[in-house]
């Protein structure tokens, strides 16, 4: 088997360029007896919407399968590496076979090309990448900045999806269907028993709380005083505060697309964003829709570039 290049998303583990759909073209399909294959064992992905499969499903029967799915051989017949909707949908439509591809990966290959298509068609709940993550980690011995590099997310980010699975196990259910979302959950963590975890967590869905309402009820009970609005410890305000300031810092570097950091002070802070060129100036002027032409130092003490 050849050796294939990691942490260049599909591309590179599919190995071939353009996109993963565009190698599964370049190849020709087998039919497959569909009771032969079985599902990815690494697949990150625990719920199927059923509506969903069943509007696939109806595609199937009337135009076929047209994207071939990706699979390995095993002692058995052959396990799916990519394509598991496609796989389902096909029994949903009555399909006796399936036209795919075979080729050969490790299980190490397998979970990854898993978990990146989910997360590139974004198909996963926050607690589903968390549990995906980990496993990169302690069954593949990837580090978190190892595990950046193949997601293409940054460390912090990564971190703190992990960071989910610290929470009490209802509460992670409320974040897995929707019920929480990541902003409302995350300042949970700052709580020390699951107890006050699933507590507030109830109560922000009953009372609806915004992410900072969420974050001010968390400050409350932390100071072990929830009835009253009273100033917290300082390690308690910086453990949540700096969970924001890491999910700010990731919105920024994703939404501008250059390094970004967030540098918070007692009277005054600063966001720093890097640029490497005029151009690359002018781009990013242009996506903070910043339309008068004012020297870059104007922003120092507020915004750095």
């Amino acid at each position: 088997m050849s050796k294939r290049g990691l942490g260049r998303g599909l591309d590179a583990l599919f190995g071939a360029p353009g996109t993963a759909q565009n190698a599964e073209q370049s190849e020709v399909a087998n039919e497959i007896d569909i009771k032969d294959i079985i599902p990815n064992q690494h697949q990150p992905r625990r719920d199927f919407d059923e509506e969903s499969l069943a509007e696939l499903a109806q595609s199937i029967k009337q135009h076929g399968v047209i994207q071939p799915v990706v699979v390995r051989k095993i002692l058995t017949g052959y396990e799916l590496v990519a394509g598991e909707r496609r796989w389902r949908a096909s029994q949903m439509a009555g399909l006796k076979s399936l036209p795919a591809i075979v080729r050969e990966y490790t299980d190490a290959e397998m979970m990854e090309i898993a978990l990146i298509e989910n997360l590139q068609r974004q198909d996963l709940n926050p607690i589903e990448e968390a549990m995906a993550f980990r496993r990169l980690m302690d069954e593949f011995g990837l580090t978190q900045e190892e595990v950046s590099q193949k997601i293409g997310r940054s460390r912090s980010m990564i971190a703190n999806i992990v960071r989910l699975l610290n929470l009490q196990p209802e509460v992670q259910e409320f974040v897995s269907r929707g019920t929480l979302t990541m902003g409302q959950a995350r300042p949970l963590l700052a709580l020390q028993t699951p107890e006050l975890q699933l507590d507030a967590a109830k109560q922000i869905i009953e009372e609806d709380l915004s992410a900072r309402d969420a974050e001010e009820l968390v400050r409350r009970l932390a100071a072990h005083r929830p009835d009253k609005k009273v100033e917290p410890k300082p390690e308690q305000v910086d453990e949540v505060n700096q969970l924001f300031m890491s999910e700010f810092e990731d919105r920024l570097k994703v939404m501008l697309g250059t390094k970004v950091k967030i540098k918070p002070g007692k009277l005054k802070s600063k966001i720093e964003i890097e640029y490497y060129s005029q151009e690359d100036l002018e781009r990013i002027v242009e996506m903070l829709s910043i339309r008068e032409e004012v020297p870059a130092a104007k922003f120092r003490g507020q915004l750095v570039v």
